[in-house]
């Protein structure tokens, strides 16, 4: 891969997840970890979310589901404040997660509901200030 995409994928990545976010993520990175954050920003953010074959909006709800399914929590949360930068509504993301309960299992939505709930709160929050 290209520094070009690695650019991409930064400024793809902080424009989803927020430049606070993406700033504490990189700033935190040391020897040992630095690999997996290139390799993040490079590859998940520049190589595939950059390409133009779905929007935004629905990369959010399928990351959604999937992390959902894979009881990520810290992710979940990130990518629900995501989801909402790129257009979801809540509903949206209730429906998004009421699909996962039947496919992924509800203790998985159980949780994920739940989470969905902490970040909007940790958002709403944010705004009040």
């Amino acid at each position: 891969m290209s520094n070009e995409t690695y650019d991409k994928g930064l400024e793809i990545r902080k424009a989803v997840l927020g430049e606070d976010y993406v700033s504490r993520a990189l700033a935190r990175a040391d020897e040992f970890n630095k690999p997996l954050q290139d390799l993040v920003t490079e590859y998940c953010w520049g190589a595939v979310w950059g390409r133009e074959g779905l929007s935004r909006r629905d990369r959010s709800m399928i990351n959604l589901a999937m992390i959902s399914i894979l009881n990520r929590g810290h992710e979940l949360k990130a990518h629900v404040r995501g989801a909402i930068t790129n257009g979801l509504t809540k509903e949206e993301i209730s429906e998004v997660l009421l699909q996962v309960a039947i496919y992924g299992g509800v203790p998985a939505a159980v949780d994920s509901f739940r989470l969905a709930n902490e970040a909007f709160a940790e958002m709403d929050a944010a705004e009040g200030e």
